[in-house]
């Protein structure tokens, strides 16, 4: 599903090159779940960053179903980001000014989907995800483990094929964070086809969901 063939990925920062990423070779295998590890700097989020198509890489090739995501026109990624991909992120990314119910709406509305389908769509997610009673509240109005909720809701909506999160439980409590990874596990293995989860955490309970880890250190996969 996400392949990564001899992938290095550098940045310019105050005047110096800064590699994140140094000849990475990697398979991740459609509905394979895949926990990403090693300390902070060491490349893990320019690794989800590339998967998605929000990176491309300096040298190397990223393909994402087949397709080089380096071959790909803007619109082409923006459609595959729109419409195969969802991201859950440490900072839930939730837009302060809309409720639940529209915040987890946008993803199809931005896709041009009908009004009755986003209707559907939208509040069979809440209900998956717990928040019936709260989708009519802003973010400000959530606890932590309710955003991310909410964020996962909104990565799912649109049923894609990959789900990339990075460091979920990064701002959770212990306790929420293991219900938001069971939450996450449970819906993704969910539908007539398992999806692609890449997660990266520095949390080894977090690690452990996973049906392999890789371990990054300074941009190289070490294990």
């Amino acid at each position: 599903m996400i392949s990564f063939a001899q992938v290095t990925k550098t940045f310019a920062q105050g005047g110096r090159e800064v590699v994140a990423v140094s000849d990475l070779t990697l398979d991740i295998a459609s509905g394979e779940f895949l926990a990403v590890v090693g300390p902070s700097g060491s490349g893990k989020s320019t690794l989800l960053h590339l998967a998605g198509g929000l990176d491309l890489p300096t040298a190397g090739r990223v393909e994402v179903a087949g397709v080089a995501t380096s071959h790909m026109s803007d619109d082409e990624l923006t459609g595959l980001r729109r419409r195969r991909i969802g991201f859950v992120f440490q900072f839930f990314n939730l837009l302060p000014a809309l409720t639940v119910e529209e915040n987890v709406a946008l993803p199809l509305l931005l896709d041009g989907a009908r009004l009755p389908t986003v209707r559907d769509r939208v509040r069979a997610m809440i209900d998956a995800v717990e928040l019936t009673p709260r989708r009519e509240h802003r973010p400000a109005e959530l606890s932590g483990g309710e955003m991310q909720r909410a964020a996962i809701a909104r990565a799912l909506v649109t049923d894609p094929e990959i789900v990339l999160a990075d460091e979920p439980t990064g701002n959770l409590d212990s306790r929420t964070g293991e219900e938001v990874l069971r939450l996450l596990r449970a819906l993704t293995a969910e539908g007539g086809r398992p999806r692609t989860v890449v997660l990266v955490t520095h949390d080894p309970a977090a690690a452990a969901r996973g049906d392999r880890r890789v371990t990054l250190r300074d941009g190289r996969l070490v294990s």
